[in-house]
């Protein structure tokens, strides 16, 4: 309300000093005379202010004229002018619109909707660095594989793209398995872009299917100094490499450089149990028992494993059960609880045939945790007490339907593997073998576990005595069910010491 009235005001004021201005020159006396060819030209004062305004627009209008015929001039000869300004705006403006309809269009899985706007996009932008890419990206969506592959390579050649190019070819080829050409690619990509995590992922589950072990050790490493990977993470891992890289020493046969690597990855990893066995092998071979049996011992502590046991033993391979038993006191003596640890007792008194010993160290373990480990040990203390051959067929019979315990598991797929590897067999995942039990399971037999006494007979039968053994409800004598005499002797475990 306030700047309206003084406006009004303004206004008001402009108008009269033009009027007063108008009357001034009205009153005055004189004039301006112009002399053009011989021709005099006398004008008043108003009429000399207007014809000096009257001047000044008609050589405005000329100089505007001036400028479009220049600017035409400029137009028609391709430079560039606010005409082609305009009209490059405009263009500009469609191109983002296709751009942006066709990001939609990618996002809604319209692949062949999306290749079409990528298309008239690049015909408005001409900026082949963003319409290339979602050109590929739809034509991926599509099934156009052949396209994409092109556009990637477009992409290659250009500096700003080249990154996105390489990666998009590199995730073809891995789609296609082929391997060694992916590993090139990823190569290239960490070499471009070293700090990009999916690349160095990439690189280093390639170079370690390849075995390439000194060169998957340099992006761990760079892994690490990029700050995609904690480092204690990347100690374990280093040691995963280490450890295969001296297996394959083992394989070509350097034998001193295989036990320095061996010892390497047990000083990267104390906990890693297969760089455990092999640096106390390494250190057996070098004439050092004590620092295998500190090395073991100390593994010993952090997880209990057979393979453990198994190179303890081996520092002393010639030595008597009794001695066996009172050098494993170094060992046994850590986790006694552990079920590992029991079940190592109870092998080493089974080797000195002290069968009550090796129950008690067995303890309840098959009631509270049984495996197959575990029950067919007990088969074994049984026939060395001298049980009935239907007691002993019994645990043998349970051991078929309870679990087998602790294995190598992948922690990604769930495959069980036989012996450690640093790459799972099943997805090629790298670092993912835990030992741990395996899901629990059941045996697919009619009835389950309520059919073991059927098929291995009663305690009652047995003490009848085996001649006078007798036929089941079905009419098949329990002699055609059961294992013959040889079968049912008990095997010593896997993993005997």
């Amino acid at each position: 309300m306030l700047w309206s009235l003084i406006k009004i005001i303004l206004f008001v004021a402009a108008v009269a000093l033009l009027a007063l201005g108008a009357g001034y020159l009205l009153e005055s006396e004189g004039g301006v005379q112009v002399t053009v060819m011989g021709s005099e030209y006398t004008f008043g004062p108003l009429q000399s202010v207007l014809a000096v305004v009257a001047l000044v627009v008609t050589v405005w209008v000329l100089l505007k004229l001036l400028s479009l015929l220049i600017a035409t001039l400029r137009f028609l000869n391709g430079d560039e002018t606010a005409l082609s300004r305009y009209f490059d705006r405009n263009r500009e403006r469609k191109g983002f619109d296709a751009l942006s309809e066709g990001l939609m269009a990618l996002a809604s899985g319209e692949g062949r909707l999306a290749m079409t706007k990528a298309a008239k996009a690049e015909r408005y932008l001409n900026k082949p660095e963003l319409t290339n890419l979602l050109t590929a990206q739809a034509a991926e969506l599509a099934g156009d594989r052949r396209k994409a592959e092109e556009t990637y390579k477009k992409l290659v050649t250009n500096d700003a793209t080249r990154f996105v190019g390489v990666r998009g070819i590199l995730k073809q080829k891995l789609a296609d398995g082929d391997t060694e050409t992916a590993l090139k690619l990823a190569e290239r990509a960490f070499a471009i872009k070293p700090k990009h995590e999916e690349t160095q992922d990439v690189l280093l589950r390639l170079q370690a299917q390849k075995e390439d072990w000194s060169g998957a050790r340099q992006t761990l490493s760079a892994k690490l100094k990029h700050g995609s990977l904690p480092r204690d993470v990347h100690k374990r891992r280093d040691a995963v490499l280490a450890l295969s890289e001296a297996k394959d020493i083992i394989d070509g046969g350097s034998t001193i450089e295989m036990q320095e690597k061996a010892i390497e990855a047990n000083k990267l990893s104390p906990d890693l149990i297969p760089a455990a066995v092999m640096a106390a092998q390494s250190y057996i071979e070098k004439g050092k028992p004590r620092l295998a049996t500190r090395l073991l011992k100390k593994a010993w502590e952090t997880s209990p494993h057979p393979d453990l046991a198994a190179a303890f033993a081996a520092i002393e391979p010639d030595e008597t059960p009794p001695q066996r038993i009172k050098r494993f006191i170094a060992l046994t003596r850590t986790n006694m609880n552990d079920p590992e640890t029991r079940m190592l007792l109870a092998e080493l008194h089974i080797a000195n045939e002290d069968f009550p010993e090796a129950r008690r160290a067995l303890g309840d373990l098959v009631e509270t945790d049984p495996t197959a480990r575990s029950v067919t040990l007990m088969a074994a203390i049984e026939r060395g007490e001298g049980a009935a051959d239907t007691i002993v067929r019994g645990w043998l019979a349970r051991a078929v339907t309870v679990s087998r315990g602790p294995q190598w598991i992948c922690d990604n797929c769930q495959h069980i593997h036989a012996e450690w590897a640093p790459i799972c067999e099943n997805c090629e995942s790298f670092d993912t073998l835990a030992w741990k039990r395996p899901p629990a399971s059941e045996v697919a037999m009619p009835g389950g576990v309520q059919m073991l006494p059927l098929i291995v007979g009663t305690i009652e039968d047995d003490t009848e005595g085996a001649a006078d053994e007798t036929p089941t409800e079905d009419g098949i004598e329990d002699a055609e069910l059961l294992p013959s005499e040889e079968d049912t002797e008990v095997k010593e475990p896997e993993k005997q010491v």
